[in-house]
């Protein structure tokens, strides 16, 4: 390290990330630089590539533009909002209120494969959904246009209408990014679940077979969402939608369903087996045959065949002498002897010799691709319920049921894990993740990302519609807060963390866990532009305006900016966590701020010193990042070859400046 490099301040690159990758796997493919020479990967791949003209695969209007969208980082980043958070200082949990495909793109380096499942709710594109319309160009000014954060006469957002040309292109348009850059987040095993109704679900299963490999499908889960469809149709009543599953990398974990509560009686023969010799042991098998000694012979059934090899005797219900048969059995003796010291009864009734055996507790069984009230999940109604009794009012249209998530979550059989939902609507998966954590003592963690989506009641809207959106706006009013739907989303967490804790004052004994070990709480972030001058490639090449851009870079930092938020943007952009433990240390009499333990440490004082630089790197961390401004006056180029070499002589080697 000779001089100090500058601090990236967007978020991953896609493309040179998928180049990469490639470059990793055959590197004998490129050339100076990331540059591919196709015809060397063809001849490394030999007949694996696909030359031809027509191929097999999904496209439609505007899907090239998809892959703009996804290559094109972001310059915006996530500011902090401490005042409406919950205990910000120590929760892991997060809600970030922007547009998802930012703030998807920004969580890239630090959430980058560690993601253990998501659960979506996007638009079905229905005719009357919100859509957006990304501008691959410039997405975070089409968001702060959106939300007001800029005069623009652009609108980013809009209703899909049917009668629309592309209406299933603008559909797929908005998925397929979101699709692309959520799958990255995920851990190689980590799990997808998409509601979807029967709109899209054709395009949709399409689109995933594409984005994560047909070999990845697990199933198209039909969830039962009404018990009482709407007469909407001549032909049919509409009460299931489907939830589409994949895996990053399809595994051989097996999905945890439901246990079977009743006890019932499982035969123990099976005809497909070969034969085999089972001993049960003296006093372990329950029976019906009268008292007596039973001689060995051939017994069995007219489906099987069953051969006592010994003589055994019964004796007030139990088998006194052990039973030793030959015949074609389910288990093994090793199975049998496992099962007895768990508990499982045996029986065999009969003079006929035919097992069978009964469990104190089952195991969860594989889920079934039916969801309904068999496996505890209940409905729309059930859901619209629960959140009329929470909130005081009915302001949401069919919210999706915490039981819902709840279930689907425990299909990977796991008591920790990030869950992200990036179209988080009423922030249903939050609650689930509290419950779920309170049922088993988990420790499973949340990033919810909402649209602050205006609530506008609109002519066009049906009486219902128009009665929740007013409710909705009622009660936003009672708060003194906006009429978004993220700050229903919000409250609606609040409340859920504040009922867990009035039940636990009131009865402690309700749940099985010490609520004090748990994490009540979230942090708040909301999409921002940079806290930084970042140039943006996207202007205008008019030699006026990039005159006066170059002249406003003048100053870097902008001067609206906050400590805590530039400090924020900064871990985002090295690849922190959002919820990665900062200390605030003194160094030399200035402030530095200690990430993750001292792996990077960051001084955002605009006047460094020789001994805040030497204290710095004698706490020999990964990183080190100051502002470019901290190095001022005659000998300001003389500090900056010094604090190199005093980093290099420590072995810090990324010193950065920003």
């Amino acid at each position: 390290m000779s001089e100090i490099q500058k601090q990236e301040l967007t978020s991953m690159n896609i493309a040179e990330e998928q180049l990469r990758k490639l470059k990793e796997l055959f590197p004998e493919a490129f050339t100076e630089g990331l540059k591919v020479d196709l015809d060397k990967l063809r001849l490394t791949l030999g007949q694996s590539i696909d030359v031809g003209k027509e191929r097999y695969g999904m496209n439609w209007p505007g899907k090239a533009d998809c892959f703009k969208t996804i290559q094109q980082p972001s310059i915006a980043t996530l500011i902090p909002a401490r005042e409406e958070s919950v205990d910000f200082d120590k929760t892991e949990n997060l809600f970030i209120e922007g547009d998802n495909l930012e703030v998807l793109k920004l969580l890239q380096k630090s959430y980058l494969g560690k993601v253990d499942a998501i659960s979506i709710d996007p638009p079905y594109n229905t005719g009357e959904d919100f859509i957006y319309n990304d501008d691959f160009s410039n997405s975070i000014t089409s968001y702060l246009s959106f939300t007001g954060q800029v005069d623009d006469e652009g609108n980013s957002f809009s209703i899909n209408k049917e009668t629309n040309g592309r209406f299933h292109s603008d559909w797929l348009n908005m998925m397929y990014p979101r699709i692309f850059l959520a799958k990255n987040l995920l851990k190689d095993n980590g799990i997808v679940f998409i509601n979807i109704d029967d709109n899209e679900v054709h395009n949709l299963r399409k689109l995933c077979d594409e984005i994560f490999g047909e070999e990845n499908f697990i199933e198209i889960f039909n969830w039962v969402k009404t018990e009482t469809p709407a007469n909407l149709s001549k032909k049919s009543k509409k009460n299931i939608e489907y939830i589409l599953c994949y895996q990053k990398n399809k595994s051989d974990i097996k999905f945890t369903g439901i246990k079977k509560e009743s006890q019932s009686s499982n035969g123990l023969l099976n005809q497909s087996n070969k034969l085999g010799i089972l001993k049960f042991p003296a006093n372990t098998v329950e029976t019906n045959i009268p008292n007596g000694v039973i001689s060995k012979g051939m017994y069995g059934t007219d489906s099987y065949d069953v051969e006592l090899i010994e003589d055994t005797e019964v004796l007030d219900n139990k088998f006194v002498k052990d039973v030793v048969l030959r015949a074609k059995f389910k288990w093994t003796q090793t199975n049998l002897e496992k099962e007895l010291e768990n508990g499982t009864i045996i029986k065999i009734p009969t003079i006929r010799f035919s097992p069978s055996y009964e469990k104190l507790e089952y195991d969860a069984e594989v889920p079934p691709n039916l969801i309904n009230s068999k496996v505890g999940v209940g409905t729309n109604e059930n859901a619209g319920t629960d959140l009329v009794e929470l909130i005081g009012k009915k302001v949401f249209d069919f919210p999706k049921p915490v039981s819902l998530i709840k279930y689907i979550l425990k299909f990977d059989n796991q008591g920790n894990g990030i869950y992200l939902d990036f179209f988080s609507g009423s922030g249903t998966l939050a609650q689930a993740i509290f419950e779920l954590n309170l049922e088993d003592s988990g420790n499973r963690k949340f990033i919810c990302v909402q649209l602050p989506e205006p609530i506008k009641v609109k002519p066009s809207d049906k009486e219902e519609q128009k009665k929740v959106k007013q409710n909705a706006v009622e009660f936003l009013n009672s708060l003194s807060r906006p009429h978004l739907i993220s700050e229903i989303s919000k409250e609606r967490i609040r409340k859920v963390i504040k009922k867990i804790r009035d039940k636990n004052q009131n009865d402690s004994s309700l749940f099985k866990v010490d609520i004090k070990s748990q994490d009540l709480g979230f942090k708040v972030f909301k999409l921002s532009k940079s806290n930084f001058k970042i140039w943006d490639s996207t202007l205008e090449k008019e030699p006026e305006v990039i005159q006066a851009k170059l002249f406003e870079h003048i100053q870097h930092i902008s001067p609206e900016a906050e400590q805590e938020a530039i400090l924020y943007e900064l871990l985002l952009k090295s690849g922190f966590e959002l919820t990665t433990h900062i200390e605030k240390l003194t160094l030399a009499g200035l402030t530095v701020f200690s990430i993750a333990e001292g792996q990077l440490l960051i001084c955002l004082e605009k006047e460094l010193t020789h001994d805040c630089i030497k204290a710095m790197a004698e706490m020999q961390p990964t990183r080190v990042i100051c502002l470019d401004e901290g190095f001022k006056g005659e000998n300001a180029d003389a500090l900056k070859t010094n604090a190199v070499q005093i980093m290099k002589s420590k072995g810090v080697v990324n010193f950065r400046t920003v």
